[in-house]
Formats: structure tokens, sequence, C-alpha cells
């Protein structure tokens, strides 16, 4: 028999816990090893069971994020061996930069609950495509990683709706600074 891909889903919600256990159950190569509901119990069951992939929802508790701390815990306690795939419905470019650096190979929204098996398959083979949900903030992420830091501070006050002067007086800057950076930002960005 060939060996299954062991999972443990870390979901706080019984509703997706429940939901997303059953789905995968049916699935022939891949068997939950354990459903956890909190960060707690997700370390300890990392701690003693085998498993090759984890499937972690973002918020374990009052959208405190804290499901991005307890991947990257289990990636300095599990190393590379563990893959881990953030489950949610946030979709904002930050949570889904901060996923991918605490070791997330991939990032699905859970109206995407239907993709989830295909890619666990992906992340144990190792080949881990980033799914849609993510794939647009990641490519605005290393586009902006080419920006100094002042220059990544100057583009998001204007991505938030300020204007040159408005910036100026922000970041205590002339205007012309101001003026040359955002023209450095965007010889930078149009290539």
């Amino acid at each position: 028999m060939a060996q299954h891909i062991r999972v443990m889903l870390v979901e706080d919600d019984p509703f997706w816990r429940e939901r997303l256990t059953a789905d995968l159950d049916k699935e022939p190569d891949i068997e939950v090893v354990k459903a956890a509901s909190s960060r707690r119990e997700a370390l300890e069951a990392a701690a003693s069971l085998q498993m090759d992939v984890v499937l972690m929802d973002i918020n374990l508790s009052e959208n405190r994020l804290d499901g991005l701390d307890t991947a990257k815990e289990l990636m300095l306690t599990k190393r590379s061996e563990l893959k881990i795939i953030m489950l949610t419905s946030l979709t904002d470019k930050d949570t889904i930069v901060r996923a991918f650096q605490n070791g997330a190979v991939n990032y699905i929204g859970k109206a995407n609950f239907h993709d989830i098996a295909r890619a666990i398959r992906d992340a144990y083979g190792g080949e881990s495509p980033i799914h849609p949900d993510a794939a647009a903030a990641m490519r605005d992420e290393i586009r902006l990683m080419q920006l100094t830091p002042s220059e990544r501070e100057i583009h998001e006050l204007k991505e938030q709706g300020y204007n040159r002067t408005e910036i100026s007086v922000m970041l205590s800057k002339s205007l012309n600074t101001i003026k040359s950076q955002i023209r450095s930002i965007r010889g930078k960005l149009l290539k």
C-alpha cells in the first residue's frame, strides 16, 4: 500500500475543522493525523506525531494572527521537513507576505477549499505553485523589494492617498527630496 500524506489541520472553528477533516479523509492518499483547535494543541501534536503537511488557519483565537506565529514555531522545531499551507479568509497583502516569511509554502483562502487536496499533494511532492489567492500579493512584494526603505515608506504613503506636500511634512523632508524619490520609485517599478 502506498504511503499516505500525513496532515495536521489546525483550525479553531469547529465547522471548518469537521468539514475539512471529512473532505480530506475521503482522499485515498491523505490521512488527517490530527485536527487541532489551538496553538498549544498543534505544537504538542507536532512534538509527538509524524506529519508531512500542516494546514494552518491564520486566526486561531480572536483575529490575533496567531497562526502565523504557530507556523514560525513549527518551522523552528520541525525545520524544512514540514510543509505548511496557510488557510484563511484574509486576503490583505501584509498577512500573505508574513505567512510566507514565517515558513508557509502556500496560502489558500477558505473560499477555495476545493483546491486544498491538490495543494497538499503539491507541497508534499516539493512542488508548491503559489495559489492565485496569494500570487498577486507576492508579485507586488517582489517588485517592492527593489525600493530602498525610504522609498518604500514614501510609496506606502502615496498608496494611502497622501500627496507630495503631506508626505514632505510627515517625513520632515524637503518637497524636492520627495519629488526626487517619487521619480526614483516610478523608474524602479515601471521597469
